[in-house]
């Protein structure tokens, strides 16, 4: 009896050690979300109040970088993990490698581990018992100037609005997207109204979705922002600041160009969103025409390049992702521009390869010399 009293005590110790481990930071400090444990050891669980117990002694010893990169000075710090410790010689040891020499070197890698996180965090994407699309003709790269109507049928077959178009980040998207004239050249001049819009978008999609924390956490573990409210701050500049693309008139932004599309000289310009499609296509002002590219994936999200006329402006290849929720769609393009500015970015969603294009925009600037989003779209071969 004795010998299994103690196989029993042995067993309720080994279950007890395993379960504290659960709510340990050991091996865990970083940026992601793991919801197989019941508390965080990424650098934005202080934000939500769901750190573990040994977060602060574990991950944020006064001597390492972790979770500190870009922090701001304090005299009160061991060691220092900001661009100007440098400067000063007072880095923390880990400095060059926890915060990237300054805090602005993104791997390709981290890129695609990052995106992975993200693909698998997007609870708000469309299913395929909500969403039914019709791709129809799929024609050759060399086939989509020709302007020839190859779908008799539209793209979208069936969408759930109900269930979709009642989450908040799809009725903040929702609210935005009517709020634009569609060509260049014709100044757009908000109301305080759509200020707002723009301001609850930003917030809906990055504040208040898994998506959005995980991306910011990611970015300011980096270095690349030292508070979540730097970031909102920064992706409102970026996304809604007009600048000019016709005639000296703020016509345009970036969130306009790539979720709302414009036209310009004639042709459709930018447009790589899904929900713009479909509602202009169900309210009969689009009219899809076919396909030249249809992404690896067999559930949402998934990407196609299309052809379409929009009003009887034609554009040559549309791409976007379809089927996912807005905040992953704003955040994979932000993660794209703010990582690999005028580049092309490589992301992993699923296992499988998808690589966004960047430009920024050259001609103006906003804050300390920083560059608006020109475009950005998935690249199809």
């Amino acid at each position: 009896m004795k010998v299994i009293g103690v196989l029993l005590l042995s067993a309720v110790l080994l279950f007890q050690g395993d379960a504290n481990s659960l709510d340990s930071c050991e091996g865990r400090c970083g940026y992601g979300t793991d919801s197989d444990f019941s508390c965080q050891c990424n650098t934005a669980c202080e934000r939500y109040g769901d750190c573990c117990s040994d977060y602060a002694q574990v991950c944020k010893s006064s001597a390492s970088c972790k979770g500190r990169c870009d922090e701001s000075y304090n005299s009160q710090d061991e060691c220092h993990c900001n661009s100007k410790c440098s400067q000063y010689n007072n880095c923390c040891g880990d400095y060059q490698a926890v915060c990237g020499a300054g805090g602005d070197v993104i791997s390709d890698a981290e890129i695609k581990s990052v995106s992975e996180a993200l693909f698998a965090l997007d609870s708000n994407k469309a299913t395929g018992s909500q969403l039914i699309i019709d791709p129809q003709t799929l024609i050759s790269n060399s086939q989509t100037g020709s302007q020839n109507d190859q779908a008799n049928k539209p793209l979208f077959r069936y969408l759930d609005e109900s269930s979709l178009f009642s989450k908040p980040t799809y009725a903040a998207l929702l609210a935005v997207l009517d709020n634009y004239q569609r060509f260049t050249g014709q100044t757009e001049d908000f109301s305080g109204q759509q200020l707002e819009e723009q301001d609850n978008f930003v917030r809906e999609t990055m504040s208040n979705t898994e998506v959005g924390r995980e991306l910011f956490t990611f970015l300011y573990s980096k270095g690349v922002y030292s508070s979540e409210e730097e970031f909102i701050q920064d992706l409102k500049n970026m996304w809604f600041g007009l600048y000019s693309r016709s005639n000296g008139q703020m016509d345009s932004s970036g969130f306009e160009h790539i979720f709302a599309g414009e036209v310009k000289g004639g042709k459709v310009s930018g447009f790589h969103n899904w929900i713009q499609f479909y509602l202009l296509e169900k309210s009969g002002k689009l009219n899809y025409y076919s396909h030249s590219f249809n992404g690896p994936w067999t559930s949402y999200p998934d990407v196609l390049g299309m052809q379409f006329k929009w009003d009887g402006y034609y554009k040559q290849v549309g791409s976007a992702v379809i089927g996912c929720s807005p905040e992953f769609d704003f955040a994979l393009y932000s993660l794209c521009y703010i990582t690999r500015p005028g580049k092309r970015c490589y992301l992993s969603l699923g296992g499988k390869t998808l690589i966004m294009q960047t430009y920024t925009w050259d001609k103006s600037t906003y804050g300390d010399g920083k560059k608006y989003i020109g475009s950005a779209f998935p690249a199809t071969p």
